[in-house]
């Protein structure tokens, strides 16, 4: 398939400084200054308009829910704005702010329920975004639990089923994504979650408490869901948290190792391949020379197989880019590269042999 992939906005290449303290990787493509491949290639938003976080998706879009346990009591009581409380008061509203947004509604069986209690939580994590954007020393130690707990409710969930369980290929030119119910609050909260890390406060070695592997293997667990908005909103935020937790890097990396190969001699099936992809292209680009062993034996072992499963196109310029940046950093690794390519040539699969 052609590649018409269009830009996004978020792009995982600008994000996280790690500083490399590791002494082998560093997040940022731009730490390599070369003017070609610089930055990776970005997966696709086909036929999504973003709407605002006040507007509920209209129901001829195809749309599905993931498993949220709906909360018994969603009475909310709208709070005072924490501009208008003294700063001695604030971090008590915040906290009491926060609390408020890990109840979860129910945007499916019945969606006009609740609308009242729905628009004050939305508020509120609207209004925490531009709290925390814009104002200094509000980070303070007793909000990284609360903070780390309203993602953890609101996100880490049982993704709904497969609207393509026969494992037929994803065409994103032709076929409509199963959307989130949810998103008018799940994009706020991811929104919400990027600004605390990215904010000049966030302090890692406070946050390594809470955001650990357990919390890393769930986020990665969200990567097949359908709704590409989403998937576009974790690429961003796993890429800012490997630049930021030097001693989660190597478990990223692994995981995402595990949900390739799983990919690639199990299921063939997942959703956000082309997402963990773009990430690794900028991962890739960081590491420093030479090139570990491990780093190599990734290449030859999960990205070169990679080319074999029936859903190449979908994320095809990803893995190319990956492939390239290896290969720019040790030319040694041409000759295994080209054998492997051709021990997985698509003899009887015209498209992918156009992409090889």
């Amino acid at each position: 398939m052609p590649n018409k992939n269009k830009k996004e906005p978020a792009k995982p290449g600008k994000s996280g400084r790690g500083g490399g303290k590791d002494g082998q990787d560093t997040p940022e493509p731009e730490t390599n200054k070369r003017s070609n491949n610089s930055t990776p290639p970005t997966t696709q938003l086909t036929k999504i308009k973003f709407s605002s976080p006040t507007t509920i998706v209209k129901k001829e879009k195809r749309q599905s829910s993931s498993r949220f346990n709906v909360s018994n009591n969603r009475e909310l009581q709208k709070l005072p704005p924490l501009k208008d409380v003294p700063a001695a008061e604030q971090e008590k509203l915040f906290i009491q702010k926060l609390r408020q947004c890990c109840v979860l509604f129910d945007f499916v069986a019945d969606p006009l329920s609740d609308l009242k209690w729905k628009e004050v939580k939305r508020a509120a994590l609207s209004e925490m975004v531009e709290y925390i954007t814009h104002n200094r020393n509000v980070i303070t130690e007793p909000i990284y639990p609360e903070v780390v707990h309203v993602f953890a409710v609101n996100m880490f969930r049982t993704l709904p089923p497969s609207s393509n369980p026969t494992g037929a290929e994803f065409d994103p030119e032709e076929d409509e994504p199963t959307l989130e119910a949810a998103w008018p609050h799940l994009q706020l909260v991811y929104e919400f979650f990027l600004r605390f890390l990215e904010s000049p406060d966030f302090q890692p070695n406070i946050a390594k408490k809470y955001i650990d592997q357990k919390f890393v293997l769930q986020l990665l667990e969200l990567f097949d869901s359908e709704d590409p908005r989403e998937r576009d909103f974790l690429k961003t935020t796993l890429h800012r948290i490997y630049g930021k937790f030097l001693g989660l890097r190597a478990y990223i990396r692994k995981q995402i190792n595990n949900i390739f190969y799983r990919f690639i001699y199990e299921t063939e099936h997942h959703n956000g391949i082309a997402e963990l992809l773009e990430i690794l292209g900028s991962i890739i680009n960081g590491f420093a020379l030479p090139l570990k062993e491990e780093h190599k034996v990734f290449l030859l072992k999960v990205l070169l197989p990679l080319h074999k499963v029936k859903p190449l196109s979908v994320y095809h310029p990803q893995l190319a880019y990956c492939v390239v940046q290896f290969l720019e950093k040790d030319s040694t690794l041409t000759e295994p590269v080209v054998m492997a390519l051709l021990k997985y040539w698509p003899k009887t699969h015209s498209p992918k042999e156009v992409m090889f």
